[in-house]
């Protein structure tokens, strides 16, 4: 088997043998494939395309390049949660407690940011002695103990992913539907969940810019996580404006805390809550979603996910009384400056990405992977879509650790639409694949 054949099988439209796939992703890892000839298969499949069965090889024989997860010790049925990025989206900290507190175990592996979509380990480290780092033995022992536990990913996990996601991004060939499912559905199959659900992100903050693309790229990872025996389940999701109000990692901590108390943003507790919803009916602890919705709520309203938080905070080294004064011992920027509104009318748009390249700006983000974050930066928002505002009224609020940020308090401005007339609150969900 040549790799220069495969390219010109690929090239000319024909679809590749489970074996064919195995011997590129397999050389590709060992270096036995040189970049020049993988960035040729990457461009003929960009133009191509995948069949679902071609997809669903890719994303397995990536997830065997590397280390897997052995999650079997522990009890019951493992449902993973993973959204395609976006602005403000600090729904894992919210859904995790509430649905360990349901009785279905969450264990996570979670990354960092790069770029405007904020991580959500670079989140938890900004809790006071945080630690995203368990052994194996502590994670599966603390997951049966308290009923959860969040890491960061282990170092071999997917390298044919790495590899190959680092040569996408330097060829013009990301925005590729099968590469960027296989690549997905590679971390969670090799992150060893019974279960996934997808919250896949439509709007100018994200990846997909349209809801036409994040459907189909929804319904193709639900494909792949049933052709590997995964019960999947894809939310879509809006990310025309930043979700929830602030950005930044101890601002979105922050704001997962008031949240867990009942008394978050309405469009954060509403999407934890239909996320959670869907791993509560494929964890086995309810037998609808409308069951599992209104159980998740009870749970909200009693306190029992913020103690599920606060017990998560402790085991992991953090303090636990963030869960109580998160304003008091979170990283605060020494700096706040407003964004007034320059006119009276409507928030007809909200550019989501302006505001988390922003964020990333004062320093809440990566601009590569070897940039340094500032945890107290970002900017939280005072104004949604479809609210009145007035001229002088605030829009938003920067959190800075300088003064003169006159250029990104400008970027902030501009990312308003404010127009006269009426504009309704914009949808939150667009639709779910099951």
């Amino acid at each position: 088997m040549r790799m220069v054949d495969l390219i010109a099988k690929k090239r000319d439209g024909k679809e590749l043998s489970r074996e064919e796939i195995d011997f590129v992703v397999e050389g590709y890892t060992r270096g036995d494939i040189p970049d020049y000839q993988m960035s040729a298969w990457a461009m003929a499949v960009f133009f191509r395309g995948m069949t679902p069965a071609e997809t669903a090889h890719l994303a397995k024989a990536m997830a065997r390049s590397g280390d897997s997860v052995d999650l079997s010790r522990i009890r019951g049925v493992k449902v993973d949660k993973h959204s395609t990025g976006g602005v403000g989206d600090k729904t894992t900290l919210v859904v995790a407690p509430l649905v360990a507190a349901a009785g279905v175990p969450v264990a996570k592996m979670s990354g960092r940011g790069l770029g405007h979509t904020g991580g959500t380990i670079d989140k938890l480290e900004s809790i006071p002695g945080f630690t995203a780092e368990l052994s194996p033995d502590a994670f599966v022992d603390q997951v049966n103990r308290i009923g959860m536990a969040i890491i960061g990913q282990t170092g071999n996990l997917t390298p044919a992913d790495k590899k190959l996601y680092s040569l996408r991004d330097v060829t013009a060939t990301v925005n590729s539907l099968p590469l960027v499912a296989s690549s997905v559905m590679s971390k969670k199959i090799a992150s060893g969940a019974d279960a996934i659900v997808l919250d896949v992100k439509a709007g100018s903050g994200a990846f997909m810019k349209t809801v036409e693309e994040a459907w189909e790229l929804a319904t193709t990872m639900v494909d792949i996580g049933r052709s590997l025996d995964r019960r999947t389940v894809a939310v879509i999701s809006n990310m025309d404006q930043p979700l929830g109000l602030a950005v930044g990692n101890a601002l979105e901590v922050r704001e997962a805390v008031e949240a867990l108390r009942g008394e978050g943003p309405e469009d954060l507790t509403r999407l934890a809550l239909t996320l959670g919803a869907h791993m509560v009916v494929l964890g086995g602890k309810a037998g609808s979603f409308k069951e599992a919705y209104e159980k998740l709520g009870k749970i909200l309203r009693s306190g029992e996910a913020l103690e599920k938080f606060r017990q998560f905070v402790a085991a992991q080294g953090g303090n636990p009384d963030v869960a109580d004064r998160p304003a008091e011992l979170l990283p605060k920027a020494p700096y706040r400056i407003t964004v007034p509104s320059p006119a009276d009318g409507f928030v007809h748009g909200i550019q989501a990405e302006e505001i988390g390249l922003a964020a990333m700006t004062l320093g809440a983000g990566r601009a590569t992977k070897e940039s340094s974050i500032d945890p107290a930066a970002g900017v939280v928002l005072s104004k949604k879509v479809g609210d009145p505002v007035r001229r002088g009224e605030i829009l938003a609020i920067l959190h800075a650790s300088r003064e003169d940020v006159a250029d990104i308090r400008q970027r902030v401005e501009l990312a308003f639409d404010i127009r006269p007339g009426r504009r309704k609150k914009p949808r939150l969900i667009h639709g779910v694949v099951e």
